[in-house]
């Protein structure tokens, strides 16, 4: 019978271990969105920041399992204290977090490798000692005299179970409530905690070690080497679903919606796979989860690929969430399944993190040079079920016939697009085929190559028709999203149809032109004369002839047709790609027929008017878009002071507001409550619109009411005062809450 304070002792222990991996966990979660919004503000506010963000941490983290693992297989306990302690002390050298002076990101070249230098030199000590924690204090946990010693797995789980409940509290608690400038205080002083909770943890090593000998002391080694395949399909197992997570976040905020904060949900369910498959309930619910997969998948494949016209994006976004939960607890089962002894422990975690970087880098680094769409997505889904489990033992000739089905499947669909002409007037038969394969697939559920290689087929059979229904003249990809021009059709009562073209990002429109020789300089959309803008400018037609005019965003170049061969326009736009589209007579011609030689600014809106020169603007617009989400720094008070420090004393600030999923107003609202300006909002709703002229929001702000008087009194439009909120702090750049503004 164990001795009461043996097991005291026991529990003391446990806790100091779990309690050290919980903070590490908890600080690298902070780290990662507390940065990237500190980051955020320099580069336009792109999904791709925090893709680049992702891989630089799976990159020290994986420095950090390969450090650990070198330390504690070469070293012995002592000095792997000792080197630790050296490495410790110099990470805090990086304390408090700030980023370098004189920070500014280049603005004609991709961003991916000075953004990568920048979190080196301001994060990556710290983050280094964070990323060893877990591996090596498992490690050393499983070398003391401890009831759990031999399976110390169960820490893992508590480590993700800290990341996960940072990721959560930091948009719903964290951000809204603590001031940016305390967020990094708070994360130094969390730090210096771990480096207390580390020590403590050394020091029981230490104790313990001190009743061994010599040779007890030194690392054991296996008797037995790892396999080279046992290696390599960990390395798979990691690498699919870390790719397959950022695969997705992009997807999701591309092609479904861009829904503030929907880049949470994938790395939620990423990190509570791995407390699920690292505890004991993974024996349990691992051959449920392998049985319901190819079920989930129907209704998947069915929904989110052939037939996606009848789902909201709510729909799309449960169904991914769902076969993405499946696949990565697949693959994360295998791992926990598989997972070695402990003298093994952190060659298996350097293994993890090196397929998990891999990953991440394949994303962000490969993927957007070979492909002009998130395609890397679907790839990972074929992938992710190549790695379901091999009930026996196949031949290279069970695998050739395993092809068979799908090769067949693949080449009657291109048969069909070469031979048939009208390929649209059988849409829906080929849906309804393509619909009867995905269930057949079910039947081939124990044949892993045939399954994942069919829902494969369906994949690219379907996207390729969807592609050819969307008319796409034009699609690229760079670091700030995916940007398309497709032609449209009205179609009249008279049965008349009139093609048109429209700018797309993500999956917002961005601008859009009717392409007859009378309608081409005629602005569309959320830029239509009888919209908003439209009576801004008629309203001011006999007093602008002269005026110096800045606009943030070009989209299609609908507003240049607004300009006067007398004004001077400076057109900002971060996405050097948009430029080029603008200027592209064969997709959007608004450049060549209205603008005046305009003056063109590429890189981050706010840090380019900032160098222009004071007093220098009689009007600027601030239209800039990502997807469907306004960059956060360009609305905080900071950006307002610096906008009013660059208008002339009468200028006039005009913002587009227009948001299906947060109300913007509330924040330029404060603003011009706090900083004493005068504001009037129209949120246009056209009744029997002329087509292509959409409901739209925009606010226009100034010094002066008198400027805006005018727009008062106009009979143009319904111009209103702001309406008055008390129920949210002014955005700063210290401090932004997304949650807030959440219709």
């Amino acid at each position: 019978m164990t001795h009461p304070a043996k097991n005291n002792q026991s529990l003391s222990w446990t806790l100091l271990f779990t309690g050290t991996l919980f903070v590490s966990a908890s600080l690298m979660f902070v780290l990662q969105p507390l940065f990237g919004k500190i980051l955020l503000p320099l580069l336009g506010g792109s999904p791709a920041v925090w893709n680049t963000c992702m891989v630089f941490y799976q990159t020290i983290l994986f420095l950090g399992y390969l450090y650990a693992h070198t330390i504690s297989s070469r070293f012995k306990a002592v000095r792997q204290i000792q080197l630790h302690t050296l490495v410790i002390l110099l990470s805090c050298l990086a304390l408090p977090l700030a980023l370098p002076e004189n920070t500014t990101p280049p603005t004609e070249s991709n961003p991916t490798l000075w953004i990568v230098w920048i979190l080196l030199i301001a994060i990556g000590l710290p983050l280094f000692v964070v990323s060893t924690t877990s591996p090596l204090i498992q490690k050393w946990f499983a070398s003391l005299d401890h009831k759990d010693s031999d399976d110390p797995y169960f820490l893992y789980a508590a480590s993700n179970a800290g990341s996960l409940i940072a990721l959560i509290s930091y948009p719903f608690l964290i951000e809204p409530n603590i001031d940016l400038s305390a967020q990094k205080t708070d994360w130094s002083l969390g730090y210096l905690l771990l480096c207390t909770l580390i020590a403590g943890c050394a020091f029981l090593l230490y104790k313990s070690k001190q009743s061994l000998t010599v040779s007890e002391e030194a690392p054991t080694q296996s008797a037995e080497k790892l396999p080279l395949i046992t290696k390599l399909y960990w390395l798979a197992l990691a690498f699919v679903p870390s790719s397959l997570l950022i695969g997705l976040t992009n997807f999701i905020s591309t092609d479904i919606a861009s829904v503030p904060l929907l880049w949470i949900i994938p790395l939620t369910v990423y990190l509570l796979s791995f407390i699920i498959v690292f505890s004991s309930w993974n024996d349990a619910i691992h051959p449920v989860i392998l049985r319901l997969q190819p079920l989930v998948f129907i209704p998947f494949i069915t929904y989110a690929f052939i037939n996606p016209a009848d789902l909201p994006y709510w729909g799309y976004l449960i169904l991914h969430v769902i076969a993405f939960f499946f696949s990565v607890m697949v693959c994360h089962g295998e791992l926990s399944k598989h997972r070695p002894a402990t003298q093994h422990l952190t060659n298996f975690y350097l293994i993890m993190s090196f397929g998990g970087m891999l990953g991440g880098m394949f994303n962000t680094f490969v993927a957007p040079f070979i492909f002009n769409g998130i395609y890397e997505y679907p790839l990972m889904i074929i992938a992710a079920l190549l790695l379901r489990p091999r009930i026996n033992a196949i031949s290279t000739k069970s695998i050739l016939l395993q092809f068979l089905f799908p090769t067949v499947i693949v080449a009657i669909g291109i048969s069909v697009y070469f031979i048939v002409d009208d390929l649209l007037q059988y849409f829906d038969i080929i849906v309804i085929s393509l619909i009867v394969i995905t269930f057949i697939t079910f039947a081939l559920r124990q044949k892993t190559v045939a399954f994942a290689f069919t829902i494969g087929a369906v994949i690219f059979l379907s996207l390729s028709l969807h592609g050819f229904e969307s008319h796409t003249l034009f699609q690229e990809r760079t670091f700030f999203g995916v940007l398309a021009v497709r032609e449209s059709v009205l179609t009249y009562e008279n049965n008349q149809d009139e093609t048109y073209h429209e700018l797309v990002h993500g999956t917002t429109k961005h601008g859009a032109q009717r392409l007859p020789k009378d309608l081409q300089q005629v602005p569309l959309t959320y830029y239509s004369r009888p919209g908003p803008i439209g009576q801004f400018f008629k309203e001011f037609d006999n007093k602008n002839a002269n005026w110096n005019i800045g606009v943030v965003g070009l989209g299609a170049g609908a507003l240049n047709c607004y300009a006067k061969a007398t004004q001077q326009w400076t057109l900002y736009e971060i996405d050097p790609l948009v430029v080029d589209i603008a200027s592209n007579p064969e997709y959007f011609t608004y450049m060549k027929l209205c603008a005046h030689q305009p003056k063109i600014q590429i890189g981050d809106a706010r840090l380019s008017i900032d160098k222009e020169t004071d007093g220098q603007f009689d009007l600027l617009i601030m239209d800039a878009f990502s997807s469907d989400a306004v960059p956060t720094h360009l609305i905080t008070k900071e950006a307002l002071d610096i906008y009013f420090k660059k208008l002339k004393p009468n200028g006039i600030l005009a913002f587009h507001m227009t948001n299906r999923h947060l109300a913007l107003k509330k924040v330029l609202s404060i603003h011009a409550e706090k900083m004493h300006l005068a504001a009037l909002i129209q949120e246009y709703r056209p009744q029997n619109p002329p087509p292509l002229v959409v409901a739209t929001d925009w606010v226009v702000m100034a010094k002066n009411p008198e400027t805006l008087s005018p727009l008062s009194v106009s009979q143009l439009g319904n111009w209103e005062k702001m309406p008055l909120y008390f129920d949210m702090k002014p955005w700063t750049d210290d401090f932004t809450n997304i949650i807030s503004i959440w219709k």
